[in-house]
């Protein structure tokens, strides 16, 4: 194995694992998205499309999207998941074109955005659900908001990983 093939094989177990991590948080946030289970009571259920309560013969379940905070937090995880879902496709492709160290960078910063995002996202619902008071009954924070923190989490990693630099090493340690 020649030093030129050593030193590629370093670099790709970090980037090939930020690019997992990039999938992964994308498909956690599309499941959060989809989940129909964000805050939950005994009777009630609400999401970030419905807001499900049951009636006298069955569920009804009206669109949620009547106050400004529940717009304004499906938009922040829908435009989180689209950078996701836009810096996994350039770096599946810079990674298969083997032009890696060119578009990593860019890739962490979309990520970093990413995660703001999310995180904003993930801070402003609870905060202003609580504040609206909606709910008079005791209530949770189901498994789709713990999927959207899941989300961040692993977008947090893969751009902390695209972050590594790994092909600046001193030669007297290998």
């Amino acid at each position: 194995m020649s030093a030129v093939d050593e030193r590629s094989a370093l670099l790709r177990p970090f980037k090939l694992i930020a690019l997992l991590c990039a999938f992964i948080a994308f498909a956690l946030d599309v499941a959060a998205l989809l989940s129909p289970a964000w805050i939950t009571s005994e009777r009630y259920s609400l999401h970030l499309w419905e807001t499900c309560s049951p009636a006298p013969d069955a569920w009804q379940c009206p669109a949620a999207l009547q106050t400004d905070w529940q717009v304004a937090t499906l938009v922040l995880i829908l435009t989180a998941a689209t950078i996701t879902l836009l810096s996994f496709l350039m770096s599946l492709i810079s990674f298969c074109l083997g032009t890696y160290k060119r578009y990593y960078r860019i890739v962490a910063i979309l990520l970093f955005a990413a995660v703001v995002l999310q995180v904003c996202a993930l801070i402003l619902y609870p905060i202003k659900f609580i504040d609206s008071n909606m709910l008079k009954s005791y209530h949770e924070f189901n498994w789709g908001y713990g999927l959207g923190w899941g989300s961040a989490i692993f977008m947090l990693g893969a751009s902390i990983l695209y972050c590594l630099r790994t092909d600046v090493h001193e030669d007297a340690y290998y």
